[in-house]
């Protein structure tokens, strides 16, 4: 049985574990003593280490034939440090591995002006978080091609689930944007995610990337409105941009900053997925309020 190694095995990883049970003998990096026990009742072996600590990455090298990645970067800096040591430690003992997902970040293409974008529209990464994502992406790529290894990445835009959702926000009355300063964002179901990286895993291509967004075409402030109607909840006051500049947190004005919609039809094509949860609209109508 192929070995699959997980890195940064939270939600998204812990859903997909159902769909490869029998396919895989599952690994888990993990830095927390404290989850070790979990990750063995559902029947993954956890691997102690740190990314930030690239001495205790010993145990990697040469373990597994299949790798996902989705360990965010660091809080800081250019470069994703953790993934450089992510490679080089796989890279120890010879063999390595077939196949890497790597979960990046549709923030790679910065801001887009409300323009439907595919996964050819160059790189233009705007906030500190994306271009370390990019540099990854970079990183992994080169690694793929010189050491022969299929890297396949996802650009994934905003997540959410039934215990994901902006419900503290709204309760909190934050404001949304002007319909004339408001974004388009992207969403996708974190079932349909986890999905998604397991037909990454069987179809995916060498160097290939693929949004993993689904077929929500809306504003940022018609996402908060849809959450808000279903569960009752009052519709977030609308500000204009000088007027949110000062009163929003700065994280949250730069997802505010970029506007676009992700073309899909690689996930669909060739990955050859089916979203059960195709708009946030028709999962919000399987969740009781």
């Amino acid at each position: 049985m192929k070995r699959l190694l997980i890195i940064g095995c939270g939600d998204v990883a812990l859903r997909m574990v159902p769909h490869l049970a029998g396919r895989y003998r599952l690994y888990a990096l993990t830095h927390s003593a404290s989850r070790e026990a979990t990750l063995r009742r559902l029947g993954i072996v956890p691997i102690p280490g740190d990314l930030d600590v690239p001495e205790s990455l010993g145990r990697l090298g040469g373990l597994a034939h299949e790798v996902v990645h989705a360990a965010p970067p660091p809080s800081s800096g250019a470069h994703d440090t953790r993934t450089a040591a992510l490679i080089r430690a796989l890279a120890r003992r010879g063999r390595l591995p077939q196949r890497f997902v790597y979960l990046s970040t549709s923030g790679v293409y910065g801001n887009c002006r409300g323009e439907w974008v595919p996964e050819t529209r160059p790189l233009h990464p705007e906030t500190a978080r994306a271009v370390r994502r990019a540099d990854a992406e970079m990183r992994l790529r080169g690694w793929g091609r010189t050491a022969g290894v299929a890297v396949s990445i996802l650009r994934v835009p905003g997540i959410y689930a039934a215990d994901r959702l902006p419900i503290e926000r709204l309760k909190a009355g934050t404001p949304a944007l002007a319909h004339e300063s408001d974004p388009y964002t992207n969403h996708i179901h974190a079932d349909d995610l986890a999905r998604i990286v397991v037909a990454t895993l069987l179809r995916g291509r060498a160097g290939r990337a693929y949004n993993a967004s689904d077929d929500s075409d809306m504003r940022m402030g018609e996402y908060f409105d849809l959450v808000a109607g279903h569960f009752g909840l009052p519709r977030p006051p609308r500000v204009a941009w000088q007027d949110a500049v000062a009163a929003m947190p700065a994280q949250l004005l730069s997802f505010m900053q970029e506007s676009r919609r992700l073309v899909n039809d690689r996930l669909k094509n060739e990955l050859r997925v089916r979203l059960r949860h195709a708009t946030v609209a028709d999962a919000l109508a399987g969740v009781v309020p």
